[in-house]
């Protein structure tokens, strides 16, 4: 059984979870994109194209076997369980307000049909939309996160990501893979009412993987933010505390906008030492400050994310600017993901190929930029061994993925990275 374990955000990435763009993003129409949560409709084929290159990429690292597709989870999930098969089939039939009586007709349905139909809603084989479809499932840094041993089930804020939360549960639950971690209680899911109910206020738990970093062993960061409220942080606080998962819960305020959904669109730690961020906010603290939660209950704060690094986990650290830190620039290449990179080992990134001032960032701190196919190629060829490339940023093609306003960090799920 390989162990589920992630103590950082750099170490050699081992094992991740993806999702593929599915054909249900085909279906969403301009007025209906919004209430998605999708900024625009795209080119479903082109999109597939360029997140097949960045899957390729990935595979180039840590293996095919290790980069595991969401689609194909869930198949193996329905094959190995069918009481909890059932169990999920109800609990989305009647999150959907579908009559119940459809359960046997899905149950009857050969699974791997039946897994596609839960993605996309639509059952190609009968020409019958069942659902809506839910594009935002291939951001899989949003659907759960790993701490250390530990695995949280998030909560997504918005309705229109509640069947990927019921998915991503039945994943955790029902997978061989997940087995361990689930007998042992190692998966904690913040969607159970009795464990994590509502605030005296009715406040209820909303946090997204991209909220969340392990930056240590010992420090979890969790943006306060649009999709992650106060609520969720104290009350996964006390479930990691009470578990011994972590001795650092450090809440990082932001400002609560669209454009900065999550921490992760405002910086993302790509090297022992480097951080590429948004420097009003990540470097000159404007709207945000750090609140650093202490399991002995002590609260430090700090002014900045930038402050809070050199204090408690670099004092060399340096921060990268989007944008290379030049208005308006800088706004332009946070908002297409210029800050949102995820690194497959210390110092060597993904990134899109779309933020021509952060290139000059990159390179003014020392690393190399190469695009992704032309890393594929070389890679092919015998010109490059990825266990031997260091302080490169490689881009990926970017023209529709960029569109649905996440980069390469939102689009990973870690279950496993090497130790640093």
């Amino acid at each position: 059984m390989e162990k589920i374990h992630v103590s950082n955000e750099i170490g050699s990435l081992l094992r991740v979870i993806i999702h593929r763009p599915d054909s249900g993003i085909s279906r969403i129409s301009p007025k209906r994109a919004e209430e998605l949560l999708f900024d625009d409709i795209v080119h479903l084929p082109s999109m597939q194209a360029e997140h097949d290159i960045f899957t390729a990429v990935l595979r180039s690292f840590v293996g095919e076997k290790h980069v595991y597709e969401t689609g194909n989870l869930i198949l193996e999930a329905l094959n190995a369980d069918k009481e909890k098969k059932e169990v999920t089939i109800e609990s989305i039939l009647d999150y959907e307000e579908l009559p119940p009586t459809w359960k046997e007709k899905l149950i009857s349905l050969p699974n791997e049909q039946l897994a596609k139909l839960l993605i996309t809603g639509y059952d190609e084989v009968e020409d019958f939309i069942y659902f809506d479809p839910i594009p935002n499932f291939i951001f899989t840094r949003d659907i759960a996160v790993t701490i250390n041993d530990h695995v949280i089930v998030t909560k997504a804020a918005k309705m229109a990501r509640a069947r990927e939360n019921l998915l991503t549960r039945f994943i955790f639950w029902a997978h061989p893979l997940f087995q361990d971690a689930h007998q042992k209680g190692r998966v904690i899911n913040l969607n159970k009412i009795e464990d994590f109910p509502p605030s005296r206020k009715g406040e209820t738990v909303s946090i997204e993987g991209g909220d969340m970093m392990v930056i240590s062993k010992d420090y979890l960061l969790v943006g306060c933010s649009e999709r992650t409220n106060q609520h969720a942080i104290e009350s996964l606080k006390r479930a990691l505390f009470e578990k011994n998962v972590i001795d650092n819960i450090v809440q990082v305020n932001i400002p609560s906008e669209r454009s900065f959904m999550h921490i992760d669109t405002l910086f993302t730690m790509i090297n022992t030492n480097h951080v590429a961020a948004f420097k009003p906010i990540i470097m000159d603290g404007l709207g945000s400050n750090v609140i650093v939660h202490k399991k002995d209950g002590s609260k430090p704060e700090y002014p900045s994310v930038e402050a809070f690094f050199k204090e408690c986990i670099h004092p060399d650290m340096e921060f990268i600017p989007v944008g290379n830190g030049e208005s308006p620039y800088q706004e332009r290449e946070q908002w297409t993901d210029g800050c949102n990179l995820v690194a497959l080992k210390p110092g060597v990134a993904l990134t899109y190929d779309r933020n021509p001032k952060t290139e000059i960032a990159f390179r003014r701190f020392g690393y190399q930029l190469i695009h992704a196919e032309e890393y594929l190629g070389k890679v092919r060829s015998g010109e490059i061994n990825p266990a031997e490339l260091e302080n490169t940023i490689i881009n990926l093609p970017s023209n529709e993925l960029s569109r649905a306003r996440g980069g390469s960090h939102c689009m990973t799920c870690p279950v496993q990275r090497a130790d640093i």
